[in-house]
C-alpha cells in the first residue's frame, strides 16, 4: 500500500477539486467557504505530502511526475477563478490568466514531452511558484470564508498575486530555457 500512498495523494486531491468548486462556487451559504478554505488546505498539504512520501519512499513515478503538477493546476486555477469572479477581493482577472496561460503552455510542453518518454520535472523555480500560490490562496480563501476584508490585508493580497504572477512567468521562462537552451 505505501508503494501507491503518493499516487493515492494526488488522486485525492485531483477528487478534492471538484469538491472545491462546488463548494466555493455553487453552494451560496457563508458555512460553505470555510468548507471550501478547509478542503483546499487538505488538497495543498497533500501536495506536499506526496512529494515529500515519494522521495522517502523511493516511489517517485512517471504517474507522479505527471499527474502531480496537474492535479496541483486543477485545484489552484479553481481557487484562483474562483477568488477572481466570485469574490470581493479585487483581484484582477489578468492575474488569473497570465497563470493560466503559463500553467497551459507548460502541461502541454510536459505532455509534449512526455510522448518522447522525456519527464520534465519540477525545478526550483516551480516550486517555489506553488509554494506562494498555495500559501496566498490559503490566505485569501480565509479572508473570503470569515469576512477579514481589512483594507491593509486586502492591499496585501492585491500585491501578493502580481508577485505570484511574476514568479508564475519567470518559472514558465525557466522551463522553456531548461528544456529550448539559448533559443528561449
Amino acid at each position: 500500500m505505501s508503494k501507491y500512498l503518493p499516487n493515492l495523494l494526488t488522486l485525492l486531491r485531483l477528487g478534492l477539486t471538484p469538491v472545491f468548486i462546488i463548494l466555493a462556487i455553487y453552494v451560496h451559504n457563508p458555512v460553505s467557504l470555510k468548507w471550501a478554505c478547509l478542503v483546499f488546505i487538505i488538497a495543498s498539504v497533500t501536495d506536499w505530502l506526496d512529494g515529500y512520501l515519494a522521495r522517502k519512499l523511493q516511489q517517485i513515478s512517471d504517474f507522479g511526475k505527471l499527474w502531480d503538477p496537474l492535479a496541483d493546476k486543477f485545484i489552484v486555477l479553481s481557487a484562483l477563478a474562483a477568488l477572481v469572479w466570485k469574490a470581493p477581493l479585487n483581484i484582477h482577472w489578468l492575474v488569473f490568466a497570465i497563470i493560466l496561460l503559463r500553467e497551459v503552455l507548460i502541461t502541454i510542453l510536459r505532455y509534449a514531452l512526455a510522448n518522447r518518454k522525456v519527464i520534465l520535472p519540477a525545478d526550483m523555480w516551480g516550486k517555489v511558484k506553488a509554494i506562494l500560490q498555495m500559501a496566498g490562496l490559503i490566505l485569501a480563501l480565509a479572508v473570503w470564508a470569515w469576512n477579514l476584508y481589512y483594507p491593509p490585508l486586502m492591499t496585501f493580497l492585491v500585491v501578493w498575486f502580481w508577485i505570484v504572477t511574476l514568479v508564475t512567468v519567470l518559472s514558465g521562462y525557466n522551463y522553456l530555457r531548461g528544456t529550448f537552451g539559448n533559443k528561449v
